[in-house]
């Protein structure tokens, strides 16, 4: 095989690899979009979404094997930076799926736990409101596709 010809291989195997990426940056980018509930209001290109995404789905609600993010309890995020001390404030809105919930006391708790040791967020204020009123509607696709809920 001479020296074009093992070139010629290389580039092919190299140009397959490239496609290869970049069919799963595509998957992933639509799991993502997936798992986005459709009412979430929250901000993110600010540098610590990330971040605060991952803690928020590590919180699963204890009578339905969904994390509280992809069932849409997050209603809102907002992110408010100081500079002065250099720390970012988090204030989050959320319900619960309904009035009763055995740990309505606990989540708001469980929510800032998973946010306040993220280096860089300073206080971590969570409310729980109730307006609009939860539903199934509010959940992505992907705690619908969990939860057999094909609406």
């Amino acid at each position: 095989m001479s020296e074009a010809d093992v070139s010629e291989v290389l580039d092919a195997k190299k140009a397959e690899e490239e496609k290869a990426v970049e069919q799963k940056s595509e998957q992933d980018a639509y799991m993502d979009a997936l798992a986005e509930p459709p009412h979430v209001e929250a901000p993110r290109e600010h540098k610590y979404w990330p971040e605060i995404l991952k803690g928020l789905k590590e919180i699963y609600d204890p009578e339905i094997p969904v994390n509280i993010y992809e069932l849409g309890l997050i209603y809102a995020v907002i992110l408010k930076d100081d500079e002065e001390t250099g720390v970012t404030d988090a204030e989050v809105k959320m319900t619960l799926t309904s009035p009763g919930c055995p740990v309505a006391q606990e989540m708001p708790g469980w929510v800032q736990g998973a946010i306040l040791p993220i280096e860089g967020i300073g206080e971590v204020d969570v409310e729980i409101i109730w307006e609009p009123t939860w539903n199934p509607s509010m959940m992505a696709e992907t705690a619908k596709m969990q939860l057999n809920m094909f609406m």
